[in-house]
């Protein structure tokens, strides 16, 4: 295996290791399904797609869904931005995806500057999705301020050329 694809799967593991733990932190584990603030059916770290009120999952399933959201999340990612991300942007990128969902990315302002080339701008714009159902939540701009500080990280971490 070459230099450059071991560099890639490092690389790609990184993101995935970082945003795990950001997702998971901020979404916490939760094994019986409840209504998140906006009145959506969610479980285990924040999954909704097949949630239902009265469900109760174990460990090994939820990170099972974690892993498999997040995959869905990192792939969005991967075919919306038309710019090559370092780990940690990608990471942010992925844990934000995951949280507001690919639609809302792919409409966002946040993903034209990014295509636009910019990644600074792109990753103030973060700061803007701290609302559900209307209202700031606290627990948004935490997540937010996370993944923006998180985002502009991976942009330092670029060689200039």
């Amino acid at each position: 295996m070459s230099l450059k694809r071991r560099m890639a799967i490092g690389a790609t593991a990184g993101a995935l290791s970082i945003a795990t733990a950001v997702v998971s932190y901020y979404e916490g584990y939760q094994p019986t399904a409840y209504r998140d603030p906006v009145g959506i059916a969610t479980i285990c770290y924040g999954h909704t797609a097949t949630a239902r009120m009265g469900q109760t999952l174990s460990q090994a399933q939820c990170t099972q869904l974690l892993q498999a959201d997040l995959g869905t999340a990192f792939a969005a990612v991967d075919r919306l931005a038309q710019v090559d991300l370092p780990p940690p942007t990608r990471a942010a990128l992925a844990s934000f995806v995951y949280n507001v969902g690919e639609g809302a990315f792919a409409r966002s302002t946040l993903l034209r500057k990014l295509n636009a080339g910019d990644l600074r701008g792109a990753c103030h714009e973060l700061s803007r999705w701290v609302y559900a159902g209307g209202r700031q939540l606290n627990g948004l701009v935490k997540r937010r301020a996370t993944e923006r500080e998180l985002c502009l990280e991976g942009i330092k971490e670029e060689p200039t050329p």
